[in-house]
């Protein structure tokens, strides 16, 4: 299950049915779990001084596409997806069923939860904290320093069921509070209350999210969207979105 041109560090701990494609290179300070596959070009477990030693850790069934490039010091939840050409560096930490879009990149010392789902060309700066069950759309940045360039980090936190349209940056410090929704191309500048829609640059307060509606003909509401929308989440989460929403 190891192509004959892929680099393996005999230290590296490699589970059992791993697949890795062709030229990767596992270094040594790594652990992939069961039934992981990480596709060719990939360089996995680049050494840094600023892990501090702790070891890329890769959660079961994860799928790394090609010309990927994951810094030692972070560790995955199991069914870790991505796309082609992502970068992650050290000390990221990220939960269950997590999915980088392609040309997405991880600047590290992130905190992010379960099944979150990013699409391609996410820029996320270090120091984030990102909750559980959230959508970031492509070319969307979280960034961290409050007067460019200086020592200052001031990182982004967005709550669970938050999304954040495509085009969108979050200034440094904000928070996005439960449920909210960012509208396309827009410029956060302060905190975003929950389940509310804010757009424009700078951002501003439009609507609360149960004022929109699907626009699919049924006039059901868009929001939250875990009323209507359950594709690729775990049959337990789901059970628990029905009920909460079965009377309502």
């Amino acid at each position: 299950m190891i192509h004959p041109t892929a680099l393996v560090n005999e230290n590296a701990k490699i589970g059992n049915n791993v697949t890795i494609g062709a030229y990767s290179i596992i270094h040594k300070n790594v652990e992939i779990g069961d039934n992981t596959e990480i596709g060719s070009h990939c360089e996995i477990g680049v050494p840094t001084p600023l892990a501090i030693g702790a070891p890329l850790i890769i959660g079961k069934s994860s799928l790394i596409r090609s010309h990927s490039v994951f810094y030692e010091g972070s560790v995955f939840g199991d069914k870790l997806a991505t796309g082609h050409r992502v970068t992650v560096r050290e000390k990221t930490e990220a939960g269950e069923g997590f999915q980088i879009g392609t040309l997405s990149d991880i600047q590290g010392h992130c905190e992010i939860g379960n099944y979150v789902k990013f699409h391609s060309n996410v820029h996320i700066g270090q120091h984030s904290k990102i909750g559980n069950y959230v959508w970031i759309f492509p070319y969307v940045v979280l960034t961290n320093d409050p007067h460019p360039p200086s020592n200052v980090m001031m990182g982004v936190t967005i709550e669970d069921y938050v999304a954040i349209a495509t085009m969108s940056i979050i200034l440094p410090g904000v928070t996005v509070k439960s449920g909210a929704l960012v509208g396309a191309h827009s410029s956060v500048n302060r905190t975003v209350e929950p389940d509310t829609v804010v757009a424009g640059s700078p951002a501003k307060f439009i609507c609360n999210t149960t004022d929109i509606k699907l626009k699919d003909g049924s006039g059901e509401k868009a929001y939250p969207w875990r009323r209507h929308f359950h594709r690729g989440y775990p049959e337990a989460a789901v059970a628990a979105w029905v009920a909460e929403f079965a009377s309502s």
